[in-house]
């Protein structure tokens, strides 16, 4: 699994990644976890707001930092769909 964190470097984006790793080995998912803060880069992603999360180039948060269970429940639903 491959888990993009978008985000310029603020607070928020920086608490969804630590938030993202937690959430990750709460379950036991094995993923390879990329910060990315090039505006083009994101731009081009299909990122509209900040921070957001991409599974597997899929983007499936924008905007909002959820919880660790938040994000559990959506790690599995892409793990699941995949």
């Amino acid at each position: 699994m491959k888990v993009d964190v978008y985000g310029p470097g603020c607070a928020n984006c920086r608490r969804l990644e630590q938030q993202t790793r937690e959430a990750l080995a709460t379950i036991g998912c094995a993923a390879e976890v990329t910060k990315v803060e090039d505006v083009a880069t994101m731009a081009d992603a299909g990122v509209m707001r900040t921070p957001a999360l991409a599974i597997d180039g899929h983007i499936v948060l924008q905007g909002r930092v959820p919880g660790v269970t938040e994000l559990e429940y959506i790690i599995r639903k892409a793990a699941a769909a995949s």
